[in-house]
């Protein structure tokens, strides 16, 4: 109930990428090999990540395994938010991360910068592959967009509310993506602990914030943010920390969640006019209001008139408690006009 309330007044709409606004489940595309074939790369690569529960990790594994790549199992496995992982396949130390962690390495890029832009331009998010701190392929993966994603953002911005897209892409990837669903607000580059900032940032801006994700990192923002809206297909925690969860994965929930909010607000506004409006009007009349008219200034209550005022000109309590009555019934017949409610 606290979360229907609050949502009528939410102004902007934060989307997590990775899981909300795509479907979450990333597959390899393109393959740079540095000094190595193609298959080197991701078998080392994949080795590292057999280790990893993050969905690129996945990717990775899920494209050397439909290559028959045979993997050896990592040691010394270390996941570092926000820039990837390191870990040992056999004698050889393999990092795996974006660009922040090769530079923390002293890894040199080389000239790969022309073929990453390129990459993320594409909607792509360039994964950089070292072995023992040697650069020796990029990886690009892809998550597939919603179908409907574009269409709900679309809908939301008729709404007027603003959505704006949180992601720990690099900004041209993020560029990418939100021009294709329609989002001309991005936060990119955004480590996993930085998200609840974030939204506290918007929230500084005097604006009310909804968040929307699926994944542990997005907890945090959840929880920061006016209203929490979590996806049904993500993880327990990030629905614990929603005030809303989203049995489906579909986006159109949204919409149905702000619509059911200003209905239901609305509903409640009518029952109050309606409540007031009785009391209002009948209460004087049973204090007596029309005593004087029908005593002091007239011959007494009219006999067409004595079912209602009596013999002295106070309402019939029978009358005013019927009317409490129909009060009630129409406030509650009122409020289960709702069951009527069409999502969308």
């Amino acid at each position: 109930a606290e979360a229907l309330e609050r949502a009528r007044k939410i102004q902007t709409i934060v989307l997590d990428k990775t899981g909300t606004l795509t479907v979450g489940k990333p597959s390899v595309t393109d393959i740079i090999p540095i000094g190595v074939t193609e298959a080197e790369v991701l078998r080392l690569a994949a080795s590292a990540e057999r280790g990893s529960e993050h969905a690129l990790g996945e990717a990775l594994v899920t494209a050397a395994n439909e290559r028959n790549i045979e993997l050896e199992q990592p040691t010394d496995f270390e996941a570092i938010p926000g820039q990837g992982i390191v870990a040992s396949v056999g004698n050889t130390v393999v990092a795996i991360g974006n660009s922040v962690m090769m530079a923390s390495r002293g890894v040199g890029l080389g000239e790969t910068e022309a073929d990453t832009t390129k990459l993320a331009e594409g909607g792509k998010t360039p994964v950089y592959i070292a072995a023992d701190d040697t650069l020796i392929g990029v990886v690009a993966i892809a998550d597939t967009i919603k179908p409907e994603a574009a269409e709900v953002m679309t809908k939301l911005r008729a709404m007027g509310l603003e959505p704006v897209m949180l992601t720990g892409d690099n900004r041209r990837t993020a560029e990418a993506i939100a021009h294709q669903v329609g989002i001309s607000r991005i936060v990119a580059d955004v480590l996993p602990q930085d998200k609840s900032a974030k939204i506290k940032e918007l929230q500084s801006e005097g604006l009310a914030v909804a968040m929307v994700g699926d994944g542990i990192n997005d907890a945090p923002a959840l929880a920061q943010a006016d209203i929490g809206i979590a996806m049904g297909t993500g993880t327990d925690v990030a629905m614990e920390s929603a005030g809303v969860t989203l049995l489906r994965g579909d986006l159109h929930g949204l919409l149905t969640t702000f619509n059911l909010s200003r209905a239901t607000i609305r509903t409640i506004r009518q029952n109050l006019f309606w409540a007031f409006f009785y009391n209002t009007a009948l209460i004087p009349i049973a204090a007596g209001a029309f005593y004087p008219v029908f005593t002091t200034w007239g011959s007494g209550v009219p006999s067409g008139l004595e079912f209602m005022f009596g013999e002295l000109g106070f309402l019939n309590p029978m009358l005013a408690a019927g009317a409490m009555a129909f009060s009630s019934v129409s406030v509650i017949t009122n409020s289960l006009r709702l069951r009527r409610f069409k999502p969308g």
